[in-house]
């Protein structure tokens, strides 16, 4: 047996002290195989939205503590969720369609509810700025204007993202755009969503393990799947679409099957690649997204799964070797129609010469020699514009995450990134001591005094201070913009 510490939750009420204090469990070996993999694969609940008179569909999200989930057979594990005891619904709209969402804040304490990978006002976007209090509701509300989309929601309170996503705060909300191509869409039946997360559970079930201890914060030794452990999922139609949500604290995986098949990436984090690709793994990091379409066999049994890179080094968080996800086929599956040879995804910008270029230093807790504060505006962008952002990494692993934009990696230590991550992404991992370029494409919204996040999405990362913040103005005031805030320095609205 060994001794865990755990992150403390005394100030948090209504949690059993089981949770906040030390408790002893035998480490698990992750599984390799899928042998014991017999829970069928929990699909999370499609919110039903009120539609207003206006056509607008209000979506009700409540955050709440308190919640009981059995993840090992038998053992009940204090959660937290939204809607209910663990994660959320999922939230699927149109584009074209006016969301107005109504988030009530019911935990012990203040968070945020962040939409990652949506393009929205920054006022709506659900930083650290946009704290809700205990007993209270916050309601933002925005016109979906971007391409069909995987994207998620989890909180981002400054300091303490990553023990809200630890403890079960997050959900999926899929954009569709009925003008798209022809894909499986039946949600649950050949549309999966996929949300992977590490955890720690002691052997009565706690939820354990440090989300701020270590170089990269929580690497749990148990996979959940949509909250459900061991899972299995019953494919009953020939094709079948997953899409991929990596919601854990820091790990990376690298996600194919064990019999080493081949499958097709149809999206990336921001939209629809051009065309279907074919490979063996996808890796994807923390809040990385990734869409694929995999074909099964009448009858046959595969295992998802994940594995380290081949050559591996020390300080990689990739290196683990996980079963993840057992999928066996009925006998006699429903045809699919064939997967469309071009899918509509936005090609790679064109750069025009004198293209502004902005640069980004990652160390261990800072970008650029300096932690986050929330009153210091780092950039200013002009709305609608594309530029290259520089990021160099100098040293162990990290990630990149820009709030409300689509960019294309445009290179990592020189070299083209692989064809399935050369979609749109808001989301990039970057290898340690690598130089990583983005080509970034900014909204049309703006707002000089409300700023949008940039951060490593390895969660203790963040909260450690990885994060600078960014405001989107009009073209050509950004000068005048910059002085008033005077952007880099200490300021108070």
């Amino acid at each position: 047996m060994k001794r865990r510490s755990v992150f403390s939750l005394a100030a948090l009420s209504g949690l059993s002290a089981a949770i906040g204090a030390c408790s002893s469990g035998a480490t698990r070996t992750p599984p390799k195989d899928a042998s014991g993999f017999t829970h069928q694969l929990r699909i999370p609940p499609l919110a039903r939205p009120e539609v207003g008179a206006d056509g607008a569909k209000r979506f009700t999200l409540a955050l709440q503590a308190g919640g009981r989930s059995e993840f090992l057979p038998g053992k009940l594990t204090d959660t937290w969720g939204i809607n209910g005891a663990y994660l959320g619904p999922t939230v699927r709209a149109a584009r074209g369609d006016r969301v107005r969402m109504a988030v009530t804040n019911r935990l012990p304490e203040a968070t945020t509810l962040h939409w990652h990978g949506m393009r929205l006002p920054a006022r709506m976007d659900g930083g650290p700025h946009q704290m809700i209090e205990p007993g209270t509701t916050w309601t933002p509300e925005w016109t979906i204007e971007q391409p069909a989309t995987t994207a998620w929601f989890h909180p981002h309170p400054h300091e303490r993202t990553a023990q809200h996503v630890y403890r079960g705060l997050a959900g999926l909300f899929l954009v569709d755009d009925p003008k798209g191509p022809r894909l499986p869409g039946e949600y649950g039946v050949d549309d999966v969503p996929l949300i992977v997360q590490d955890t720690v559970l002691d052997d009565d079930g706690a939820l354990s393990g440090r989300v701020d201890g270590g170089t990269f914060g929580l690497l749990g030794d148990t996979i959940l799947i949509n909250g459900t452990y061991r899972p299995v999922f019953q494919a009953r139609t020939e094709l079948v679409r997953f899409r991929l949500l990596n919601a854990s604290n820091a790990r990376v995986y690298r996600i194919g099957f064990a019999d080493q098949r081949q499958f097709h990436v149809i999206g990336t984090d921001a939209g629809a690649l051009q065309r279907p690709v074919p490979v063996d793994r996808v890796k994807i990091s923390p809040g990385e997204r990734a869409e694929i379409v995999v074909r099964f066999a009448a009858g046959e049994t595969t295992v998802m799964d994940s594995r380290g890179e081949p050559e591996k080094e020390a300080n990689d968080i990739e290196e683990g070797d996980f079963a993840l996800l057992k999928i066996v086929a009925v006998a006699a599956p429903a045809a699919s129609p064939a997967l469309p040879a071009t899918l509509g995804g936005s090609p790679p910008e064109v750069l025009p010469p004198g293209i502004r270029v902005r640069r980004f230093e990652l160390s261990g807790s800072e970008i650029n020699d300096k932690d986050m504060d929330m009153t210091r505006i780092d950039e200013v962008v002009p709305a609608g514009a594309l530029e290259i952002w520089e990021i160099d990494n100098t040293t162990y692993a990290h990630n990149f995450h820009i709030h409300e934009v689509a960019f294309h990696v445009l290179d990592v230590n020189g070299q083209p990134p692989p064809a399935y991550q050369a979609g749109p992404k808001d989301t990039v991992f970057v290898p340690k001591k690598a130089k990583v370029r983005l080509a970034v494409r900014f909204g049309r919204h703006t707002d000089p005094l409300t700023p949008y996040m940039y951060h490593c999405h390895l969660l203790r990362h963040e909260d450690k201070g990885m994060m600078g913040q960014f405001v989107v103005v009009e073209p050509g005031t950004e000068q005048q913009v910059a002085r008033t805030l005077r952007v880099g320095h200490h300021h108070h609205n």
